[in-house]
């Protein structure tokens, strides 16, 4: 009896080394977003752990690959970084698990249990905030066509005549409806009551019919740097990061306009169907990378706010350029004189409703 139980403990100790060294795999967005992940979190966790990376750029096409993932009984996912309104129609779908912010997570270094250290950020049960970011444009200050002039308003995306040249857009119907409304003459506070009506809808489209001709459509979060750079447009819609990358890292003749700039929510969940071990190996991630130090660290490779309170005061200098950081978040008093906050809730419920009219719209 005793030799069995010596060997039962031997087996299981060398099932769980397996387990612990086995390959995570880490979806994300891709870009100097992925970068500003790896350096802070995951080649720390490696090198803590031994467990190896592999990132997947595929955040933009979660929700309908973990629907898939799901049915088809193989999630091959262990950790997804998506948008505060995805996560919570994840939760409210059973396809992301349920976290114990105070009890699996790391709380503050004074002791501030997790859950009120992110506070408000934590839009859903299931989803573990990170950084809070937002979607604005960048333009190229050398277009020849402008005389002189910058864009400065968000209508002018819409303004053709003033600023001509190709822009980009992304390809889904948030914040592009949001901006179409704003520059047909809604008022800020009502463009949600406003989207939920089949008139306010059309309105957004019609606007969008504007410009529609003379949009790039992207899909990752790198494509507008790219299309920038390479003067392919005049101006586009991306992460505030990935402008700051452009601009500061890659000094290219580009400046960001920050007016409308909508804020939104990025961060973590992780997908039901795993084994317990990748889940127990996922949620020890997750303690390791949204701790307080961790959460600050992102922000010397990437101009994003981080989510927890306690690290705020921990955001410095870039890690190679030296330069102050803050100036160079949304939430700094310059860049946030005129935002729009997006609504996590409004677009979880009405998703996939405006997604199938968004793609019609598309189509024609």
């Amino acid at each position: 009896m005793k030799t069995n139980t010596i060997l039962l403990a031997l087996v299981s100790m060398v099932f769980s080394v397996t387990i612990a060294k086995a390959d995570m795999t880490i979806v994300s967005w891709g870009g100097a977003y992925t970068k500003s992940q790896t350096l802070a979190y995951h080649e720390p966790y490696t090198a803590k752990t031994g467990i190896k990376i592999i990132n997947d750029d595929s955040a933009a096409e979660a929700v309908a690959k973990l629907r898939a993932m799901n049915e088809a009984g193989n999630v091959t996912w262990d950790v997804v970084d998506v948008v505060g309104s995805d996560a919570i129609r994840l939760c409210d779908e059973g396809l992301a698990l349920e976290i114990d912010h105070d009890n699996q997570l790391a709380a503050a270094p004074d002791g501030t249990p997790a859950s009120e250290d992110f506070g408000d950020l934590i839009v859903a049960d299931c989803f573990v905030p990170q950084i809070v970011y937002s979607t604005t444009f960048g333009f190229r200050t050398d277009v020849d066509q402008w005389g002189g002039k910058e864009p400065d308003d968000i209508c002018d995306v819409f303004d053709l005549n003033a600023f001509p040249g190709k822009r980009s857009l992304e390809k889904r119907p948030i914040n592009n409806m949001e901006w179409a409304l704003l520059c047909s003459g809604v008022a800020k506070a009502d463009v949600y009551d406003v989207l939920e009506t089949e008139e306010g809808q059309s309105m957004a489209f019609a606007k969008l019919d504007e410009i529609k001709d003379s949009v790039i459509w992207w899909s990752a979060g790198a494509d507008t740097p790219q299309l920038l750079a390479d003067g392919e447009v005049v101006m586009g819609s991306t992460y505030n990061g990935r402008l700051f990358s452009l601009i500061v890292e890659q000094n290219q003749p580009v400046k960001m306009m920050w007016d409308a700039q909508v804020y939104d929510l990025d961060g973590w969940i992780i997908p039901t169907g795993l084994s317990p071990e990748r889940q127990q190996a996922a949620l020890d991630y997750l303690y390791f990378a949204t701790d307080t130090q961790r959460l600050a660290d992102q922000a010397k490779y990437i101009s994003y706010g981080p989510a927890r309170a306690s690290s705020a005061p921990l955001v410095g200098k870039h890690a190679e350029l030296g330069i102050e950081m803050g100036p160079h978040m949304p939430t700094a008093p310059d860049n946030a004189k005129n935002i729009f906050v997006y609504n996590f809730t409004w677009w979880a419920d009405y998703r996939d409703d405006l997604d199938a009219k968004w793609n019609a719209w598309l189509a024609k």
